[in-house]
């Protein structure tokens, strides 16, 4: 019990505080077996709160394309069935593609998240700017795709 006079954490945020730290120091060979056992917790939003995170952390920092299809593979499919992490990783190989100029659709700029859309509005690929300047789902994506067009065409 949480009380004023007790200051006990609960048990779900013990918890995620050690599956973070537990997911920073993972050996990629054991990586995909922590990230199951973590998804497998009772609570699902604190679970898939702090896969997020890693998913995040790790997919940021992988870019050879062998190492990320072998990652990404192995984590779509130990988060299959979670809609909202399939989706972080389909979008982190969007931004992927996006910023190592792979090929890319326009269409699924345009879908993405707000997060995703700013992240890349921020960054410096023309035709994605382009594409956000004049049809980002927010004015701050709007804005900052046109300013970052304007960083990459000083006039």
């Amino acid at each position: 019990m949480h009380t004023e006079d007790s200051p006990e954490e609960p048990a779900e945020h013990a918890r995620f505080g050690r599956y973070l730290v537990e997911l920073e120091q993972v050996a990629d060979r054991d990586e995909v077996e922590l990230v199951g056992r973590v998804l497998a917790d009772p609570d699902q939003v604190m679970a898939q709160a702090a896969v997020v995170r890693h998913v995040d952390r790790r997919a940021a920092e992988l870019r050879p394309e062998a190492a990320w299809q072998e990652w990404a593979g192995a984590m779509a499919r130990v988060v299959d069935g979670r809609p909202f992490l399939v989706r972080r990783l389909e979008e982190w190989s969007l931004y992927r593609s996006v910023v190592l100029r792979l090929p890319w659709h326009r269409d699924d700029l345009l879908a993405a998240s707000d997060r995703l859309q700013l992240r890349t509005a921020a960054g410096s690929n023309p035709e994605a700017l382009a594409v956000l300047a004049a049809h980002g789902r927010t004015k701050r994506i709007r804005s900052t795709a046109r300013a970052g067009l304007a960083r990459l065409n000083p006039a």
